[in-house]
């Protein structure tokens, strides 16, 4: 079973940052990607950032240039560096794990952009 814990959300004001962590714990072996959601009220779950275990990364439009995607692979955790935030970036961002036949979620933490 696989574990993983977000946090690093919270209310900002637009043009501000944050960074988000996602400490993975249990049996990742077979790893293959961890990534960021969101999901805005009304709208559909969207991915934010994926990271392969390559390193490969991939990230929605609205966010290139803006967020940037990273790990330690020491500590297991995943990390979303999140600049220029605006309202429309206002969401609960939860973490993902894939390995081999499995996936996980989150509980996933709330990110507010509001002045």
């Amino acid at each position: 079973q696989v574990q993983l814990v977000e946090s690093g959300g919270g209310l900002v004001q637009p043009g501000g940052s944050l960074r988000l962590s996602c400490a993975a714990s249990g049996s990742i072996f077979g790893l293959t990607s961890m990534a960021w959601y969101r999901q805005a009220p009304g709208k559909e779950r969207e991915l934010v950032a994926r990271m392969t275990t390559d390193g490969s990364t991939k990230y929605a439009d609205s966010v290139k240039g803006r967020f940037t995607v990273s790990r330690s692979n020491a500590k297991n955790t995943l990390y979303l560096q999140m600049n220029s935030l605006t309202p429309e970036d206002t969401a609960v961002y939860q973490c993902k794990l894939n390995r081999v036949g499995y996936e996980y979620w989150g509980q996933g933490t709330q990110v507010t952009v509001s002045s």
